[in-house]
């Protein structure tokens, strides 16, 4: 499969917009059946974030106490509507909080378009909208992030570490995170039973 971006300078393809999925054989047990969004790729390396692990240690409306954001009686009347998928977006600066988002709600100066569907913002203010219900239509939380060092993204790939496609909105918002894995590997044409460790990525 054709990757979307490539570098003017360097002509290389990069993966910014894209899914990696982990092949069956991935050695780091952290991101076994992962699937990453990857929000920035170049020579200089990759950042990316797990779009299918739940941080089970926290949700939405306690984080929004831990922050002030609101307090403990406001956090219990939170409409459900408001509230977002806390995940586990990566072993990387797991303190600190990313959000992807639809493409409704941008700040000046702190929110990344990475496509015309996808945004990320990385500050407190859209979390205080989110609580005022103001924020995104779509939105899910991560705490950390997937990173790699120059080359190291390319290499795992041509390891067989891990597959790549196109993101599809719906699947990272919509879709249960316990399907989203399988739900990418079809989108691929892939059977998740048949997949094995030894294919190269689509």
């Amino acid at each position: 499969m054709s990757l979307e971006r490539k570098s003017a300078e360097t002509g290389k393809d990069y993966l910014d917009g894209q899914l990696l999925l982990a092949m069956p054989g991935m050695r780091d047990e952290r991101f076994a059946r992962s699937v990453i969004y990857v929000c920035a790729h170049s020579e200089e390396g990759a950042m990316g974030i797990v779009v299918n692990k739940r941080a089970t240690e926290l949700n939405f409306p306690d984080l929004l106490v831990q922050l002030d954001i609101i307090n403990a009686e406001e956090a219990i009347r939170l409409p459900q509507r408001d509230r977002v998928l806390v995940l586990r977006g990566g072993p990387v600066e797991t303190g600190r909080g990313f959000v992807l988002h639809s493409p409704d709600f941008f700040i000046d100066n702190s929110t990344l378009p990475i496509d015309d569907e996808i945004c990320l913002t990385a500050t407190i203010d859209i979390l205080r909208a989110i609580a005022r219900g103001q924020g995104p239509h779509s939105a899910l939380l991560a705490l950390g992030y997937a990173g790699w060092g120059a080359g190291q993204l390319e290499s795992e790939i041509q390891a067989n570490g891990w597959l790549n496609c196109p993101a599809d909105p719906e699947l990272i918002f919509n879709v249960p995170l316990e399907a989203k894995y399988d739900r990418a590997l079809r989108m691929l044409g892939i059977d998740p039973g048949m997949l094995s460790g030894e294919a190269g990525h689509a």
